[in-house]
């Protein structure tokens, strides 16, 4: 397994570049767990990668926080943004569509809702509120070596 990497993110802005990168990186199949605490930044990191994703820079990216998932037509197939802070735990994923959703790809808010269902192999970004009022820290974890220093490149 490879040790996390960590990255300093002065903006907004450089949220939305590593999101775009993750984007490119991303195909059907893999997870991307967003966590840390409420303000951290992890529904701007799911709204970047999403307009990455499409291609589609003013994409309308409504937080799924009331619907709890929302998905999007991506060119490799779909994708789906799930925000599980109302669920109780992972009973609640097969209301949800969970295992259908796996095919495509799932950006997941509050992961720790999964439980068991949680991607071994998923890519996790922890995110942190840092000094400034925009900048944050994200450490990044789970995808194979190739990938993962991919995406660590700025």
């Amino acid at each position: 397994m490879t040790a996390p990497i960590t990255l300093d993110l002065p903006d907004e802005a450089a949220t939305a570049a590593l999101a775009a990168r993750a984007a490119r990186l991303a195909r059907p199949g893999d997870a991307i767990l967003l966590e840390g605490p409420l303000g951290a930044g992890k529904s701007a990191f799911a709204r970047a990668f999403l307009r990455a994703a499409t291609g589609d820079a003013r994409l309308e990216v409504p937080s799924p926080t009331f619907t709890l998932v929302q998905s999007y037509d991506l060119p490799s197939g779909a994708a789906h943004h799930l925000d599980l802070y109302r669920l109780d735990g992972p009973a609640g994923l097969p209301e949800l569509g969970w295992e259908e959703a796996r095919e495509g790809i799932v950006l997941v808010e509050w992961p720790d809702r999964l439980g068991p269902h949680a991607p071994a192999d998923a890519l996790r970004v922890t995110l942190a509120p840092a000094d400034a009022e925009e900048a944050r820290r994200a450490t990044l974890a789970g995808w194979d070596p190739p990938r993962l220093e991919a995406l660590a490149a700025a």
